[in-house]
């Protein structure tokens, strides 16, 4: 598992998990049981990280919204449908990258869909397909 990426307003956290995984670290090295203590930071840390997520500004709310580490929808189908084959192109244009489709089986069953981008692809916005898009005047009026 890769290291937890903390935001700004979360360091008061990932300074007690630093010394929880301290302790684990401890406790697996020596004979010595610091369980109790171990188990009483991570509440602590449990109701600090509660505390500062019912105050969010907006602005932490669109870091969290944009968290490196967030699951993405592939990470979502994996776990949930098999056999899944991402679809690209339009043969006329070009491969949109903010909207990609799929085929999948859910239970066994067919089933296609859309799913949110990830990475590079998580602008939010579809291209336009029409030649008022493409040139260097092109504006969102214009495309919309």
């Amino acid at each position: 598992m890769s290291k937890r990426h903390f935001l700004d307003f979360e360091q008061p956290v990932a300074e007690l998990e630093a010394k929880i995984d301290e302790l684990r670290y401890v406790q697996n090295e020596s004979a010595v049981d610091i369980s109790e203590e171990i188990d009483r930071l991570s509440k602590k840390s449990l109701l600090l990280t509660k505390d500062i997520y019912s105050g969010l500004t907006p602005w932490q709310v669109t870091q969290i919204a944009r968290h490196p580490q967030r699951p993405y929808t592939l990470d979502y189908v994996a776990e949930v449908f098999t056999d899944f084959q991402e679809l690209h192109g339009d043969r006329a244009f070009a491969d949109d990258q903010s909207i990609v489709g799929g085929l999948a089986r859910f239970n066994g069953q067919p089933v296609h869909g859309a799913r949110p981008p990830e990475g590079p692809r998580h602008q939010g916005a579809a291209a336009c397909a029409t030649s008022a898009c493409r040139g260097p005047r092109a504006t969102a009026r214009r495309c919309g």
